[in-house]
């Protein structure tokens, strides 16, 4: 017979719905918050950890739980002090990290792969990546997820920028690099890839991310690098 719930089982449930609420919308109690931002102020600019008032914003990691374990990342579950002292839950997914690659062949053209995304129900067109594996050393990925994704090799393999690519809810770092010398060998994709790989003219796709018809991050920020980097060396 299956178990019948009992008074305090509907009673913890009831909790925990409402503790997993609370982790997707507190966003301090406004009613006690003292907190105003203030006047915005004219200046240069100073990164992050660099203003004296940064301190200020900081909270305090009281505890860290797993949530959820996934095959390729993790959901924890983090009660944090909030600056006035006051507590609030933050979940957050723990991610390996990954690398990008904007690949760019002698006459112009830039390596974009085509994959169907599950999480968008359609196919995208993204500059190839992949995720690190644990202690691999990003530029040894970008070598091998470059090959494997599009069966392409190269002589040079320069680091661009690092993105954060949603840091409101996870720690996922993207490190992008530009790889130049180009040859074709063999491509290698996963036993889950199913892949297609064009060869596109960069102002091609940097024209489709400044008509928003491309909304990868990486590849966005992979074009408009390149775009930048064109125009200050001319």
């Amino acid at each position: 017979m299956d178990h019948v719930p009992t008074q305090e089982d509907l009673q913890a449930a009831s909790e925990s719905i409402a503790e997993a609420v609370d982790a997707f919308t507190f966003d301090g109690d406004r009613d006690v918050s003292t907190h105003v931002s203030g006047e915005p102020l004219r200046r240069e600019l100073y990164l992050g950890g660099s203003d004296n008032r940064d301190a200020q914003l900081e909270e305090k990691v009281l505890t860290e739980d797993v949530a959820w374990t996934g095959r390729i990342f993790n959901v924890n579950r983090l009660r944090v002090e909030l600056p006035d002292g006051r507590q609030a839950l933050r979940d957050v997914v723990r991610h390996p990290g990954a690398v990008a690659i904007v690949a760019l062949t002698d006459d112009g053209r830039i390596c974009l792969v085509r994959q169907y995304r599950t999480s968008l129900a359609r196919v995208t067109v993204e500059i190839p990546a992949g995720k690190l594996d644990p202690g691999e050393d990003p530029l040894t990925c970008a070598h091998r997820e470059l090959r494997e994704e599009t069966g392409m090799e190269a002589d040079q393999m320069a680091f661009l920028t690092t993105i954060a690519t949603s840091d409101g809810f996870t720690d996922e770092l993207i490190h992008i690099y530009m790889a130049t010398g180009l040859r074709f060998v063999e491509s290698d994709p996963d036993a889950d890839e199913f892949i297609n790989v064009d060869l596109v003219p960069l102002p091609d796709l940097i024209d489709a991310v400044l008509d928003g018809r491309i909304e990868d991050c990486k590849t966005v920020t992979g074009a408009l690098i390149c775009d930048a980097v064109s125009h200050r060396l001319d």
